[in-house]
């Protein structure tokens, strides 16, 4: 086994292990079972509750459910804008930045309210330390716990006895903070310290370089946000260039630290699905499935990544991995990594400039977002969005066999497969017609770097990143333009509420039915069959659907190339 193959099993390994130990753990936590922080947690997580009144213990259908997700995040929309907006007059500002356009503050706090981070900003030159520490990483720690909350909401549904209730939100989402982003977010932050990353109030530092030239150095608190950027599939980073940055991103250490994290809690949600439903089999079906495609994808990006570019081997006569745009220090394998986990798993950081991977290797991560960060995706939404398909799936085959379909004994009727298609038709929406928009109006071509096919991809890159909630960018597309940061802003609310809403709504309805035992005619949903046809399901609705526009972007720039024409 080559060196490189070996990293990835180890990572592949390690990341599954502590998942699965994760995913027990988080089982006590949302059942409301005794773990071993309740001694610590426990009197706060009361407080809390005490101060919310009976609200936060009742509990809710899923209108209330939703009503209450929708109410929370629009007070964290608004506390967040009033914050850029007003930083300048605010404290722990040392450099002095000014408050942020209206228009790029509207674009950042949807960005992290809806777990997107999307950023059409530099960090150390457009936001504050207030800015940063409490607007941006509380967002980071309750957009996550909201994904958290919502997929848990979901999953009571497919279990419930018939009394139409999928929990408490303001319970679920406490619970998700304190027990389970809080602690292990310390602990990394901790060794990010330890690995190099700063953590501090100070004013910038003004260094002298040895050719004579002044040189600022921007620093903060970079380390405690960049431990719950990771953990929650949140991806903004505290400096511009992200987790490329040598301060946020130090070591060949803190860089697979930051990998696993972005993976952890997605791939423990399959494993705390199958012990929420009593059959531990059902989570390691879905687990495959999105196995399946995250390894499929990651291979062929780091094969694409390490035969290199053949117009430079025709001119140089040299071979070797296409090393543009990615740091020495990681090398073409762990860029490859990263950029198959962020693209998968629904988070905006990255540690190489994906505007200069190989076109198939764009064309892999266009893919991740554009099924609807499923593959994994992000904490609870990708697990959700992934039920979507299940749904869906099971639709599917019900159809196959002429039998009324059902999932975990209960009835998907029409109700339910109709949610499932609305909440589908959102990434089309948001990513195909935004995409055509920006491609015909001038102020949207405007943010478009390069000619040709790689213009289309830069664009269809931008509006799958903002609709899929991912947050990642392709490095060469001018997204501060007040034409994008608008237009991104919806997107990224479509991405987000577009889907929560019915699957909520989809919950609700299967919580009200009670499940029938299975029969022989029972079409089994946690075997090979089952799994195959979901990982059908995945690509031809979500990977067929944008076949026409990934034909003209990333297809057509590789033909190009093997025709020796590059853009």
């Amino acid at each position: 086994m080559s060196t490189s193959l070996l990293v990835l099993t180890l990572y592949a390994a390690a990341t599954v292990g502590l998942a699965w130990l994760l995913a027990g753990y988080m089982h006590r936590v949302f059942t409301g079972q005794r773990v071993w922080l309740s001694p610590i947690i426990g009197p706060l997580e009361r407080g809390f509750r005490g101060a919310a009144g009976p609200a936060a213990s009742r509990a809710q259908g899923w209108a209330a459910y939703s009503m209450a997700v929708l109410v929370f995040n629009l007070c964290g929309f608004l506390f967040l804008y009033a914050v850029l907006r007003l930083q300048g007059a605010l404290p722990w500002n040392p450099e002095g930045i000014r408050a942020m356009a209206p228009d790029l503050a509207f674009n950042t706090a949807i960005s992290f309210v809806t777990n997107t981070n999307w950023q059409a900003y530099s960090g150390e030159v457009q936001l504050s330390y207030l800015a940063q520490m409490v607007g941006l990483t509380v967002q980071n720690f309750v957009s996550a716990a909201t994904g958290m909350a919502v997929a848990v909401a979901v999953i009571r549904g497919f279990v419930a006895k018939g009394d139409g209730r999928v929990g408490n939100f303001w319970t679920d989402m406490v619970r998700a903070v304190l027990y389970v982003l809080l602690p292990i977010s310390i602990l990394t932050a901790m060794l990010l310290i330890w690995q190099g990353v700063p953590q501090s109030l100070g004013a910038y530092i003004r260094a002298s370089t040895l050719e004579g030239a002044s040189q600022v150095i921007a620093q903060g608190p970079a380390a405690s946000q960049i431990a719950i950027k990771q953990l929650g599939t949140n991806g903004g980073g505290f400096f511009g260039v992200n987790s490329a940055h040598p301060l946020e991103n130090p070591t060949i250490l803190s860089n697979m630290v930051q990998s696993m994290l972005i993976l952890l809690i997605p791939v423990a949600f399959c494993f705390l699905f199958g012990r929420m439903v009593g059959d531990r089999r059902q989570g390691w079906a879905i687990f495959a499935a999105m196995g399946v495609l995250f390894v499929t994808g990651l291979l062929l990006i780091h094969g694409f990544e390490q035969a290199g570019n053949p117009m430079l081997t025709v001119l140089t006569g040299i071979t070797g991995p296409n090393m543009e745009g990615k740091e020495l220090r990681f090398g073409a394998t762990l860029s490859a990594l990263w950029a198959q986990a962020t693209t998968a798993a629904s988070n905006g950081s990255i540690n190489a400039m994906h505007d200069s991977f190989m076109p198939l290797s764009g064309l892999v991560m266009l893919l991740n977002m554009q099924v609807g960060e499923v593959i994994f995706g992000g904490v609870g939404a990708g697990f959700y969005g992934m039920l979507l398909y299940v749904v869906l799936a099971v639709f599917l085959a019900g159809l196959m066999v002429g039998r009324t379909p059902e999932y975990l004994g209960k009835k998907i009727e029409g109700r339910e497969v109709t949610l499932a298609v609305l909440a589908f038709l959102s990434m089309p929406l948001g990513i195909l017609v935004l995409s055509a928009l920006s491609a015909v109006v001038p102020a949207g071509l405007a943010a478009v770097q390069d000619a040709g096919p790689h213009g289309l991809s830069e664009i269809l890159y931008a509006y799958s990143s903002a609709t899929g909630n991912n947050g990642s960018a392709f490095a060469g597309f001018g997204a501060g333009a007040p034409f994008h940061t608008t237009l991104q802003g919806i997107a990224m609310l479509l991405g987000r509420y577009a889907i929560i809403i019915p699957m909520l709504a989809i919950a609700g309805s299967l919580a009200t039915k009670r499940p029938a035992p299975a029969t022989a005619g029972t079409f089994p949903t946690h075997g090979p069959l089952f799994v195959t046809l979901l990982v059908i399901t995945v690509l031809i609705l979500g990977a067929l659907t944008f076949f026409p526009a990934l034909v003209l972007g990333p297809i057509a720039e590789h033909v190009s190339m093997l025709g020796g024409q590059s853009f």
